[in-house]
């Protein structure tokens, strides 16, 4: 499924909000995303809490939603493969937005500093740089951050949690870029 989505990114207020002309009654107070149904509200909650109940069977990963889980499957099923280079996504849009990255298309342009994006929620997140808006919040300690994705590993701290773990030596890490690091510095031959 796609959708338009609006960008107002001239002012200090930044949205996103799909117009596809379905009513989107119900928000998150913790990043103002619209849904549209009370229920779908209630398993998007479940993403800023950091439970991830739902477990996949192929890579260790696990997530707040069984609706998430399914998707990712797509992944290991190789449903959404990119042609180019093999990679693997869990959607058709998904997949469709990553092509762009072959073609070099960038359509959205910030109007403060000219930088282009492929997405226009990249733009959007990039948007805060300049404004300084942070919506994110941690529920824990209260620190702030301009990308949702940042909190969710933030959150990480307060839970332990370790998804990324090495293959070679079972040691976890709470961020990918450390699981990649770690393989660098200790198990590359230089």
């Amino acid at each position: 499924m796609t959708f338009d989505v609006k960008i107002e990114a001239d002012s200090d207020d930044i949205t996103e909000r799909p117009h596809d002309d379905k009513p989107r009654p119900h928000l998150c107070t913790v990043c103002d995303k619209w849904l549209t149904l009370k229920g779908s509200l209630h398993q998007h909650n479940q993403s800023h809490t950091g439970a991830k109940l739902y477990a996949c069977t192929q890579c260790e990963k696990h997530f707040a939603a069984r609706r998430t889980l399914k998707e990712h499957m797509n992944v290991h099923s190789s449903k959404y493969k990119c042609t180019e280079c093999g990679k693997c996504f869990r959607s058709s849009h998904v997949l469709s937005v990553h092509r762009h990255s072959h073609s070099g298309e960038k359509p959205f342009e910030c109007t403060v500093c000219s930088k282009r994006f492929t997405q226009s929620s990249s733009l959007a997140a990039h948007s805060r740089v300049h404004s300084g808006e942070k919506p994110y919040t941690c529920y824990e300690c209260n620190k702030a951050f301009s990308r949702c994705g940042n909190l969710t590993t933030h959150l990480r701290v307060h839970t332990g949690e370790k998804p990324y773990k090495c293959l070679l030596c079972d040691k976890s890490f709470s961020d990918s870029s450390h699981l990649q690091k770690h393989k660098l510095l200790v198990h590359s031959e230089r």
